[in-house]
C-alpha cells in the first residue's frame, strides 16, 4: 500500500529525459513541497532513484483499487 506522500503519475512528455522517462508509463511521485513551488515533481524514474522533473511532463493517474 502506498504511503500518503506518494501518488501515481503518467509521463506525457520526456523531451530531454528520454533515457530516464518513458512516455505513457506510470511512475510513483513523492511529495516534495519545495520542488512543487518551483514547478517540479519528484519521481522515481527508470534508474529506481528519485529525481526532479518538470511538472508539465506528468498528469495524475487515478486508478480503481
Amino acid at each position: 500500500m502506498a504511503r500518503a506522500t506518494e501518488r501515481l503519475v503518467i509521463c506525457i512528455a520526456n523531451s530531454g529525459y528520454e533515457v530516464s522517462l518513458e512516455r505513457r508509463k506510470i511512475y510513483v511521485a513523492i511529495a516534495d513541497a519545495p520542488a512543487d513551488k518551483l514547478g517540479l515533481i519528484r519521481v522515481i524514474d527508470e534508474s529506481g532513484s528519485d529525481y526532479l522533473y518538470p511538472k508539465e511532463s506528468f498528469v495524475a493517474a487515478t486508478l480503481p483499487q
